[in-house]
C-alpha cells in the first residue's frame, strides 16, 4: 500500500467504547448511507452482531448503496455460504483477504501476515477506526469473556485519507489499476472541516509503512513529560519501544501500562510477564486488568497526544499483520480517553508490585532476559517467515469452502444465552433473533 499519511486539521473525533456504544453508531450510520459503504474487519461471526450487521448492509444495497466488505480468510473461517450469497445476491461486493482451505478440513494455514484492520467508511463523509470486531463478545451481556475495547468515530478531512486507503485496499487487492480508484474517489465530496482535532491516519503493511504505527507511539514516548497510558490487549513489543518506555519512566515521566489480567488467551500473560522485572526496575506502573479480557489497543500521553486503532504492541501486529491506527491531537479527546483509562486502573485492575513481582529466581531471570533480548532480533526474522501479497478472493470460492459449516452463536460457556438484541436506526427497530445452536465458535488472536 503506497498511500501517504499525513497530519489533517478540523476533524471532530468522538470515542466508542465497547460495542454498546460502536454498533449502534455504525449500524445508522450504514443505515443513512446514500451512496457507498466500505467496511473492512478481522472477525465477523454469524452471531446476533453479525447478523444485526448482515440485515443493515442487506437494507443499504437494496435501496442502491454500493457496499463492499472485506473480511480476513483467517480471523473469520465460519462463515456460511447462505449468510455470503444472501450479501452478494443483494449487490455486496464480498472479499476475503488470504482466503485458503484448511488443511485436512480442520486446519487453518492462512497465520501469519492478517488483515487485522475495522475500518468502516460512509459516504466518503464518516469514518470508524479502531479494535472491536463484529461478533458478540463485544456486549456485555455476553457474560464474564465480554471484552474491553475502543473505537473512534470520525467527521472532518480526515475522512478522505481514510477513504482514498480503502478504496486503494481493494482496488490493489482485486489486481485493479490506480486509475480506477482515482476517477471514483473523485466522485465523492470532500469533507467539510467538522472539529477542532488535528490528527492522522497511520497504517502498517509489509512494504513501505512497516513501523509506522510503532514509530508512532515512540515518538509521544520520547515527547511526553508528565505521563503516558498504555492500554494494550497483546503486550510483547519491539526492544527499541521497551527501550523508550524505561528512559521516559527514567527522567519522570509516569509511564502506566494497562494490560490483560484475566486474558482471553493464558499465552498471552506469560508472555507480557517475561518482560515485567524488565520494565518495573526502570520504574514503569503495570496494572492487570481484571473484570474480563482487555482487547483494546490505546494510548495518551499528556494532555494532547492520543491513538486508537486495530494494532497490539506483540510481534504479530508490529511486525507481520496488516493494522490501521488514527493518532489525535485533541485536548478534549485526550481529556476523555484519560478519564476513561483512570477510570479502568482505579476501579478494575490490580497494580503489578516491583517488591513480588520482580525476578527472584535464577531461571525467571534467564526467561525475561532471553525474552527480552529475543525482542531485539524479531522484526528482522519476521521478514523470514511466509509472506504473500494483500490479494482478495472473490466470495464464491469462500463460501464453497464454507458449505458445510452449520450456523454458529457465540455465548459463554458459563453463561445464560444472551437475549436478542435490539438496535434503531431510522427511527425503525430491528430484532435479530439468534440462529442455529450455541456452540461456541472458537476465536483467533484479534
Amino acid at each position: 500500500m503506497t498511500s501517504k499519511q499525513r497530519w489533517t486539521t478540523g476533524n471532530r473525533i468522538g470515542l466508542l467504547e465497547n460495542g454498546e456504544a460502536f454498533f449502534p453508531a455504525v449500524f445508522a450510520a450504514i443505515a443513512s448511507a446514500r451512496r457507498e459503504v466500505i467496511l473492512e474487519t478481522f472477525i465477523l461471526f454469524q452471531d446476533k452482531v453479525g447478523l444485526a450487521l448482515q440485515e443493515c448492509l442487506l437494507h443499504a444495497a437494496r435501496r442502491g448503496v454500493q457496499v463492499d466488505v472485506t473480511v480476513d480468510g483467517y480471523g473469520s473461517p465460519d462463515l456460511t455460504a447462505d449468510f455470503i450469497q444472501s450479501l452478494t445476491d443483494a449487490g455486496v461486493r464480498f472479499h476475503v483477504f488470504d482466503a485458503k482451505a484448511r488443511l485436512f478440513g480442520r486446519l487453518r494455514t492462512n497465520f501469519f501476515r492478517r488483515m487485522h484492520r475495522k475500518i468502516v467508511v460512509v459516504d466518503g463523509t464518516k469514518a470508524f477506526v479502531g479494535g472491536i470486531n463484529y461478533s458478540a463478545d463485544h456486549l456485555g451481556d455476553y457474560g464474564p469473556e465480554a471484552k474491553q475495547d475502543y473505537a473512534v468515530e470520525i467527521e472532518g478531512p480526515l475522512v478522505e485519507e481514510i477513504h482514498r486507503f480503502a478504496l486503494e485496499a481493494i482496488a490493489l487487492g482485486r489486481g485493479w489499476r490506480r486509475w480506477w480508484r482515482r476517477d471514483r474517489h473523485q466522485e465523492s465530496p470532500r469533507p467539510e472541516p467538522a472539529g477542532d482535532a488535528t490528527a492522522l491516519f497511520v497504517t502498517r503493511d509489509n512494504v513501505e509503512h512497516r513501523n509506522d504505527i510503532e514509530r508512532h507511539y515512540r515518538i509521544a514516548l520520547r515527547a511526553a513529560r508528565r505521563e503516558v497510558i498504555i492500554a494494550n490487549a497483546y503486550f510483547f513489543p519491539g526492544y527499541r519501544l521497551l527501550k523508550d518506555m524505561r528512559r521516559a519512566a527514567g527522567r519522570g515521566v509516569r509511564v502506566c501500562l494497562i494490560l490483560q489480567g484475566q486474558p482471553d488467551m493464558p499465552i498471552v500473560k506469560i508472555a507480557a510477564r517475561m518482560l515485567y522485572d524488565h520494565l518495573l526496575r526502570a520504574g514503569v506502573e503495570i496494572h492487570e486488568y481484571c473484570e474480563r479480557p482487555l482487547h483494546g489497543k490505546v494510548a495518551v500521553a499528556d494532555d494532547e497526544w492520543a491513538t486508537v486503532g486495530s494494532s497490539n504492541l506483540d510481534p504479530l501486529s508490529l511486525s507481520l499483520n496488516l493494522e490501521a491506527n488514527v493518532v489525535i491531537r485533541d485536548l478534549d479527546f485526550a481529556a476523555t480517553l484519560r478519564g476513561r483509562l483512570h477510570e479502568l486502573m482505579d476501579k478494575g485492575c490490580r497494580k503489578v508490585d516491583p517488591q513480588r513481582e520482580m525476578v527472584r529466581s535464577w531461571w525467571r531471570l534467564a526467561a525475561s532476559y532471553l525474552a527480552f533480548h529475543v525482542l531485539r532480533r524479531f522484526p528482522a526474522w519476521a521478514g523470514w517467515l511466509p509472506a504473500h501479497e494483500p490479494r482478495l478472493a472473490p466470495a464464491s470460492d469462500f463460501a464453497a469452502d464454507n458449505d458445510a459449516v452449520p450456523v454458529t452463536v457465540q455465548t459463554a460457556s458459563d453463561a445464560s444465552p444472551p437475549k436478542p438484541w435490539n438496535w434503531q436506526a431510522g427511527g425503525a427497530d430491528v430484532l435479530i433473533e439468534h440462529a442455529g445452536d450455541d456452540r461456541r465458535v472458537a476465536e483467533p488472536v484479534s
